[in-house]
């Protein structure tokens, strides 16, 4: 079996060394990112089975990141955070966080906390997404629909993760837009049009005709297998 593929994201280096050498002395597979902004880059390129992170992060913050990871079905996330008001944990929370750890912290119980949550979500459970003839290799980022290989952009990929990892459920644009790597908060509506028909024309056996990729009018997309 793998090894469980953490990131940490985390803009103190002290604190981001500490939490990946106990990770890694459990066995864990971890990569570190120190802004929210390369976090969100390497969610949407690479497949991790679980997610710490900081709240307060230059760039995009922690929050953010863990909205966007939750509205296309990412990995489960542990915030690991300075912020321990009652607030502060309830809006951890209700972004759909995991877990909530509060800084100071022991590393051994953060160890623990990971643990407990990968039993509840195996790992591996992010790597592959099937749906329909669409087939998606998360580590590779290989596609194929229909039995053919597709070539697909990164924010075409960012898309189509997105989508397919909760078949049936109706994406807004805006929901849409935060998953995209690289697109500001001010990125029109049109942006993820533009994406989409771009993603039927690779994915869809008749473009002008979607069965896969469809449009709820008034709504957003979804993504529905035949």
């Amino acid at each position: 079996m793998p090894q469980p593929r953490i990131l940490v994201v985390e803009d103190d280096r002290t604190t981001a060394d500490l939490v990946a050498l106990y990770l890694r002395h459990a066995g864990y597979d971890v990569s570190t990112e120190r802004t929210g902004d390369g976090a969100l880059e390497r969610v949407s390129r690479e497949s991790f089975d679980l997610l710490v992170l900081d709240v307060m992060l230059p760039g995009v913050d922690g929050l953010a990141i863990c909205r966007a990871v939750r509205a296309a079905n990412g990995p489960p996330v542990i915030l690991l955070t300075a912020r321990v008001l009652e607030d502060d944990r309830v809006a951890g929370f209700d972004s759909g966080a995991d877990d909530y750890v509060p800084k100071p912290f022991s590393p051994r119980e953060l160890v623990a906390r990971v643990a407990a949550v990968l039993r509840r979500v195996p790992p591996g459970a992010h790597r592959e997404l099937t749906a329909g003839p669409v087939r998606v290799h998360l580590s590779t980022r290989a596609v194929t629909a229909h039995g053919r290989d597709v070539e697909l952009t990164s924010t075409e990929f960012a898309l189509l993760v997105a989508l397919i990892r909760r078949p049936g459920h109706v994406f807004t644009r805006a929901q849409l837009l935060a998953v995209l790597p690289g697109e500001s908060s001010n990125a029109l509506d049109r942006t993820v049009d533009v994406h989409m028909r771009n993603l039927r024309r690779k994915l869809e056996l008749d473009p002008s005709a979607p069965a896969l990729l469809q449009t709820v009018v008034g709504a957003g997309y979804r993504f529905m297998g035949p």
